[in-house]
């Protein structure tokens, strides 16, 4: 039997396509992502303000860096650096050029390597992109792993050894033994878990510091969390149609942090949904642990 609590709405950021939920421990400050509104923004609970960056082009997913002036750039077409306090984006690298397709969800495994993903950009879509690891050396790799139209939920257990990662318009969740030396090899992919009700495909996800995984459920209302095995044990009730991504955050890191999204929802549905796109939060029984940090730095 699951647990269900409810979450409330924490800033109405009226993003477009509100994503990439995450929580800088050195810092105390939470960022996420406007992707359609081409925005990075960054809130500080202390003082309960926000502030925005204007991006080249749309911003997708991002990791923070072991180096605190920058942070890692997942943008449409292409990997970047960018410097916090020069606002200066640097190229590190190209995605999928040649392909109708960008980045889409990344987080860092826990040796200090960024993992992400792409989507077709087109209608229907359809299972062109890829998963992809941009290594410490700023090498980039393709990922042996089935091509996804849209790439979603990457996380990775406590001990850096499995990978979890979806293919949201299947509606289930998968996971594979990852390899925690430099080589990082991938063996074992198999189905996690399979969203079970109605209405929902799996989004972003975080990983807790008990191995549980936090799925957000794009079209549920809701952040599902299930077990290590698997299994639903806990659910959050989030009052917007499109919940996003996940993350956690605060001193003790028990405090969810959920992102949304208004796209895809015409005036009606705006009129009965009017914090869509916000950041909500929930307090849990839960922890989660610090984000892992990129390790490669500009050269």
């Amino acid at each position: 039997m699951s647990r269900n609590s409810d979450a409330t709405l924490l800033i109405d950021a009226q993003c477009a396509l509100g994503e990439g939920a995450t929580w800088c421990a050195r810092t105390g400050r939470f960022y996420w992502v406007d992707i359609e509104g081409k925005r990075l923004w960054r809130y500080d609970p202390r003082v309960q303000q926000s502030h925005a960056w204007e991006m080249p082009e749309r911003l997708a997913t991002f990791a923070l860096c072991a180096d605190p002036t920058y942070l890692l750039l997942g943008l449409a077409s292409q990997l970047a650096f960018f410097n916090l306090e020069t606002g200066d984006v640097r190229r590190i690298v190209d995605v999928e050029p040649g392909l109708n397709t960008r980045t889409n969800d990344g987080r860092c495994d826990r040796q200090g390597r960024f993992v992400f993903g792409t989507k077709d950009e087109g209608a229907p879509v359809r299972p062109i992109g890829g998963f992809y690891r941009l290594n410490r050396d700023l090498s980039l790799e393709r990922l042996p792993l089935p091509a996804p139209a849209i790439a979603n939920s990457i996380g990775f257990s406590p001990d850096g050894a499995t990978m979890v990662y979806c293919d949201s318009p299947t509606r289930e969740i998968r996971v594979c033994d990852y390899g925690v030396d430099d080589a990082g090899r991938i063996a074992n992919d198999r189905v996690f878990t399979r969203l079970t009700d109605a209405r929902g495909e799996p989004d972003g996800s975080t990983v807790d510091a008990d191995g549980g995984v936090w799925n957000a459920q794009w079209g549920g209302r809701r952040v599902v969390r299930y077990g290590p095995d698997g299994v639903e044990t806990e659910r959050v009730q989030v009052p917007t149609a499109q919940p996003s991504c996940v993350a956690f955050g605060g001193p003790e890191l028990d405090t969810l942090y959920v992102t949304s999204a208004r796209v895809d929802l015409d005036a009606a549905a705006l009129a009965d949904d009017p914090h869509a796109g916000g950041v909500f939060v929930a307090a849990t029984a839960r922890r989660g642990l610090a984000e892992a940090l990129f390790e490669g730095t500009p050269r």
